[in-house]
């Protein structure tokens, strides 16, 4: 599965519209993320998020970017 780079507004609107598509928050998400299977690979994390709790491409990939995202900052800090 190819990487499809969105901007940083479009990550930003997609991650906004999560809870209202969901009716989860995006910190909920994230957490399933860190506690899910341990996932190597970008694509891995998205299939999994669209499989398991049907997730459109789009949302599954913004939650799995905004998650490598945060845990980047955290090593940095």
């Amino acid at each position: 599965m190819s990487q499809t780079h969105f901007s940083a507004e479009t990550h930003q609107n997609l991650i906004d519209r999560i809870p209202h598509c969901t009716g989860r928050e995006v910190s909920d998400w994230l957490r399933d993320l860190a506690d899910g299977p341990s996932f190597l690979r970008f694509d891995e994390k998205v299939s999994w998020l669209r499989s398991e709790h049907a997730l459109s491409y789009g949302h599954a990939k913004a939650l799995v970017h905004e998650y490598d995202l945060r845990r980047a900052a955290r090593n940095l800090g």
